[in-house]
């Protein structure tokens, strides 16, 4: 008799953990996790644990979401409360670290006379010496550096602690949103007892469209310890996925995959902008891109900050095995708030090329560049941070996520790279949250409320987009990277209206690129742009 083989069900999804929680990219480098563990994690845990009641309410008001509540019921204390002392017994050293964080800051801080900062290396808390050097900038403020490749080969790297987590569309919903709750074994997930390295991930992620054999799945998952109740035959079905990659027989299709995803293809070359590739929901009213529709192998993905809505742990991991190389901007070398990005993805084995400002690729039938983008950072000294400039087959295509545009002059100098475009894809998150939402795990002292309502994560808004457009007049302006659409809550948590900021901040853009008899179209689900190539 034949064995059957199986592939992985379209209405499947993955959440990579750790220690429990959706990872994100600062939970893998060791110092960020550990602020993050504690500032974070921890005091979220605790705040549940001591008003459970507080949490539960939040937790079921729509406009909350995002908010530093659990999600949890009153049945799941006792299993939060398990969870905090095993971080606090089991974990000691990262939590060491993170004090030693907070340590360092103090004693940098204190030392004002500018004077050599050779001797506070004797001073510098046990868990970071031999792992900082401590530097002065130009002003004589002394501050430090990691070296991060150190560190991920210390056991403050701990692999050990990620997990892995299956769910079924069918069987939820909708997901609920993961940055604010830990992910605890249920009825309706399995969660898997191995590292974002181990061959089980990839062969599971491969039978979207490469069968596996049910020998060969029964033993995989038999090597691994798993909780929750769902079973991982759940996750499998004999019938192929109904839809596959069409080939690109000429010229450069271009194909919006979400949020800020795009994938730039032509007979040559196939090219993925911040991937977050949704689980198509069969039972789902829109027509969205999802894995089986992606091509066998994708040449490069191209990475344009460090945010969980563009480094998708999610997404990267389940298609490293068909990736070929990531680009990613460079990093300002050690910065506590702007960790490696090329180090991160190398410990999950991507081959990762480091773009710094204004550097060119070669690619078959044309080249890739990275370019500069100001802003969206809460005016932190983040570096890792890249727009893309994608030439094919004579086509040039600009990506700007969530570029913001506080100085002109920038574009001035970048007009050059910027002629001819036949495309210019542009964010307009233009109200973002404080940067304290996502930077505060890493702040030492208290942040003021001037301070947070000030510094937010804001993109372009419709004066700043306009100003590029009508600088270098591109053939077609795209709108993109907003999370409007509904099956991205679980991890942007945003709902507009018609009143919105946002949208009345796009369709204030979209009336002066009439103006100039330009057409801005927001993307929504999916979106297909067929190009011809233009002789070289």
């Amino acid at each position: 008799m034949t064995e059957r083989e199986l592939y992985l069900r379209e209405d499947v999804y993955f959440e990579p953990l750790f220690n429990q929680w959706y990872a994100w990219p600062y939970l893998i480098p060791p110092v960020t996790a550990a602020r993050y563990v504690e500032n974070t994690h921890l005091r979220i845990m605790k705040s549940f644990v001591n008003n459970y009641q507080l949490h539960i309410i939040a937790a079921q008001e729509p406009t909350l979401t995002g908010g530093e509540f659990l999600s949890c019921t009153e049945q799941q204390v006792d299993d939060i409360k398990r969870l905090v002392e095993r971080i606090e017994v089991q974990q000691k050293d990262l939590l060491e670290l993170s004090a030693a964080v907070r340590e360092l800051d103090d004693l940098l801080l204190k030392h004002t006379s500018g004077e050599s900062l050779t001797p506070l290396y004797e001073k510098v808390p046990a868990p970071l010496r031999g792992y900082v050097e401590l530097v002065f900038d130009r002003e004589h403020r002394a501050s430090f550096r990691l070296i991060e490749p150190l560190l991920y080969r210390s056991g403050l790297y701990k692999p050990q602690l990620q997990s892995l987590s299956f769910g079924s569309l069918t069987r939820v919903g909708s997901r609920p949103f993961v940055l604010s709750t830990p992910r605890l074994p249920d009825e309706n997930h399995l969660q898997v007892e191995a590292d974002f390295n181990a061959g089980i991930v990839d062969r599971i992620f491969k039978a979207r469209q490469q069968p596996i054999a049910e020998s060969e799945l029964e033993a995989m998952f038999a090597a691994h310890p798993n909780a929750g109740g769902l079973h991982y035959r759940d996750l499998f079905t004999a019938q192929p996925p109904a839809r596959g990659p069409r080939p690109v027989e000429s010229g450069v299709r271009l194909e919006y995959t979400g949020h800020a995803g795009f994938l730039i293809r032509s007979p040559q070359a196939s090219i993925l902008i911040d991937p977050v590739i949704a689980t198509r929901d069969p039972a789902g009213e829109h027509d969205v891109v999802g894995f089986s529709d992606l091509p066998e192998t994708i040449d490069y993905v191209c990475l344009t900050h460090n945010h969980q809505d563009h480094v998708n742990f999610e997404t990267l991991l389940q298609l490293r095995h068909k990736i070929g190389r990531v680009l990613v901007p460079k990093s300002n070398g050690g910065k506590l708030a702007d960790p490696s990005l090329r180090l991160l993805l190398r410990q999950f084995g991507f081959e990762v090329s480091e773009m710094d400002e204004c550097d060119e690729l070669p690619v078959a039938g044309g080249r890739i560049t990275s370019i500069p983008f100001l802003g969206e950072h809460g005016d932190l000294d983040i570096r890792s941070k890249s727009a893309w400039l994608v030439e094919l087959e004579g086509r040039r295509m600009f990506f700007g996520a969530d570029s913001a545009n506080p100085d002109i002059a920038l574009y001035t100098h970048l007009k050059s790279y910027l002629t001819d475009l036949d495309v210019y894809a542009i964010g307009m998150e233009c109200v973002g949250a404080p940067y304290t939402w996502l930077y505060g795990a890493l702040a030492t002292r208290k942040v003021g409320k001037a301070i947070k309502d000030s510094r937010r994560l804001n993109g372009s808004d419709a004066r700043q987009a306009f100003d590029v457009i009508d600088m270098v007049r591109p053939k077609r302006v795209f709108v993109y990277a907003l999370g409007m659409e509904p099956w991205y809550k679980y991890f942007m948590g945003i709902d507009y209206n018609e009143n919105s900021t946002q949208m009345r901040e796009v369709a204030l853009f979209q009336e002066q690129c009439r103006g100039i008899g330009l057409e801005a179209e927001p993307l929504f689900a999916s979106r297909e742009y067929e190009m011809e190539a233009l002789p070289a």
